[in-house]
């Protein structure tokens, strides 16, 4: 049986953001801020590189129990053994994830809309990333924001752990948390902050005091 992942605060990584520094750098403070999951996403690299740089990170995260999870390639995961990946809407069916994967790692499925949050309610997937909640300039093929209203929906119709997606920072992730999220999946809000482990550690009292505080009706 696996062990149920800590999904508060989830890194989504993006070199672009870096301002310069190496994402395994930005990855090490974050976790030092409180970061507990780590996804390695780069759309620009090519593969050998992709395997180079996941290694490296497999390597920093695994004896700190932080698991890391590839934003689409199957491939990658395998090729570093990672601990899943994560799957949008577009990608490889989930199905043929799990199969290729094996029943012990973790996949997530990005989450748009109210019908395929009905829809996924049925999958054997670990984890819904859900957004994008607020507008978000970092995914230019983004979807409308749902809202917190929205996201509360999603929430009430889905029996899976919510990772909720874009344009969350500390100003507004205590809605986030309070409509319904499990945890929060960050990436312009640590990866081009000053202080990436500062940032982290922000956010992660904030989820924190948020979690304590418990889920509202929205």
């Amino acid at each position: 049986m696996k062990h149920p992942p800590d999904w508060r605060l989830y890194l989504v990584t993006d070199r672009s953001l870096a301002r310069g520094r190496s994402v395994p750098c930005v990855v090490e403070a974050a976790v030092r801020g409180g970061v507990t999951a780590v996804q390695l996403r780069d759309k620009n690299c090519s593969t050998r590189d992709f395997i180079q740089l996941g290694r490296q990170l497999k390597e920093l995260l695994t004896p700190l129990h932080v698991p890391l999870i590839v934003n689409d390639r199957v491939d990658i995961a395998l090729a570093i053994g990672a601990d899943g990946v994560h799957i949008g809407q577009q990608d490889m069916d989930y199905q043929l994830a799990r199969k290729l994967l094996g029943p012990g790692a973790l996949i997530g499925l990005s989450i748009e809309t109210i019908e395929q949050a009905r829809a996924a309610a049925a999958f054997d997937v670990d984890y819904l990333g859900v957004g994008p909640v607020f507008a978000t300039a970092t995914k230019m093929d983004a979807a409308p924001p749902l809202g917190v209203v929205g996201l509360a929906r999603v929430r009430a119709l889905a029996p899976h752990p919510i990772v909720a997606i874009g344009g969350i920072g500390t100003e507004n992730v205590g809605q986030v948390i309070h409509s319904g999220a499990d945890g929060v999946a960050i990436v312009s809000a640590i990866c081009a902050a000053d202080d990436p482990e500062r940032a982290a550690r922000e956010l992660r009292q904030s989820i924190d005091a948020a979690l304590d505080r418990g889920t509202i009706s929205v």
